[in-house]
């Protein structure tokens, strides 16, 4: 077949044309239904199952994590139970809003117990948190380093709880004694309708809006 015979075919009568010309004119018109059929049905199938597989990972993933759990859910529950346990146990060293005053007297006592002279013993207003509330006291004390020490002590082994903060000590020039200012804090757990009247009055959310 020549060049001439390629110029001379007629589009209207595909059965006069040459035989290798009918081949290829088979093959591209194959070629072109494959590439619409790929096209239009294959690619969108292939995409559904790459979707397919990815969501079957998560699936996989979300299974294996939800078996751990379930396997590990007689030791979970039992770390809870521990967990509530401990909970209780420091939240009864919390003292309730009657017991404070004891308390305050208890700090005190450890003091001149020790042999300290106590300059200043002012509780500030308590501060109210989520279920307890701070209740800061400021001291001034002055005596010696061993009895401010063994006063120390003696707060931490208290079966409430006693924080010091913000400790300054200086000497008083001539003497052996120190004076000791720190800010004491203790707390107590708020009653069920404390925290429902402070929950009340916590402002509504509005999303968007900033002070």
């Amino acid at each position: 077949m020549t060049l001439d015979d390629l110029k001379n075919i007629d589009i209207n009568n595909i059965g006069s044309w040459p035989y290798a010309v009918k081949i290829a004119g088979i093959g591209i018109v194959c070629a072109l239904i494959l590439a619409a059929g790929y096209y239009f049905v294959i690619s969108d199938q292939i995409t559904v199952l790459r979707q397919a597989q990815k969501q079957e990972q998560m699936l996989k993933q979300t299974f294996l994590e939800k078996k751990a759990l379930a396997i590990n859910l007689p030791a979970y529950k039992e770390q809870m139970v521990e967990m509530k346990q401990a909970f209780g146990t420091l939240l009864r060293q919390l003292p309730n809003k009657t017991e404070v005053p004891n308390l305050l007297v208890d700090i005190t006592q450890a003091g001149l117990g020790r042999g300290l002279q106590f300059v200043l013993f002012k509780p500030d207003a308590e501060k109210p948190l989520d279920f307890y509330a701070e209740l800061p006291v400021n001291i001034e004390v002055t005596g010696t380093y061993h009895e401010m020490g063994e006063f120390v002590s003696d707060l931490a082994a208290l079966p409430r709880i006693v924080t010091l903060s913000n400790i300054a000590i200086s000497s008083k020039p001539g003497t052996d004694h120190l004076t000791m200012t720190t800010l004491a804090k203790t707390y107590r757990y708020l009653e069920p309708d404390e925290v429902a009247r402070r929950t009340s009055r916590k402002p509504p959310f509005r999303p968007g809006i900033r002070k």
